[in-house]
């Protein structure tokens, strides 16, 4: 028993992972309706949750040409990873991608430290 413990107190911690989202989407209402109520139940089921999200945020450097901005919180980069190429959120992320941006996205995974 005691060999566990130590075991488990010398692994190392596992970090968490961020994804940061930059958008433009054609109808933000559409977006919603075929993208939202879907991916955010797949995004639960890897243990993702949006912890910030806004049309407009304050940008301070750099342009900006979204309409949508949004972080996401994992509880690993393989999480991250997970929810991102699972097969589950595959149809939903070609519908925003193809159908619901005017342009390409920016979607980022950071580690967290």
């Amino acid at each position: 028993m005691e060999n566990q413990e130590k075991n488990t107190e010398n692994a190392p911690a596992v970090k968490p992972a961020y994804i940061m989202v930059q958008m433009n989407a054609k109808s933000m209402e559409e977006l919603n309706q075929r993208y939202a109520q879907f991916a955010i139940p797949i995004l639960h089921k890897y243990e993702g949750q949006m912890i910030a999200g806004s049309p407009a945020p304050i940008v301070k450097e750099g342009d900006w040409n979204g309409n949508w901005a949004a972080i996401l919180r994992f509880p690993s980069i393989e999480a991250a990873e997970g929810w991102y190429n699972s097969a589950e959120y595959a149809p939903y992320k070609n519908i925003r991608i193809n159908e619901l941006q005017t342009e390409e996205a920016r979607i980022v995974i950071i580690g967290g430290l």
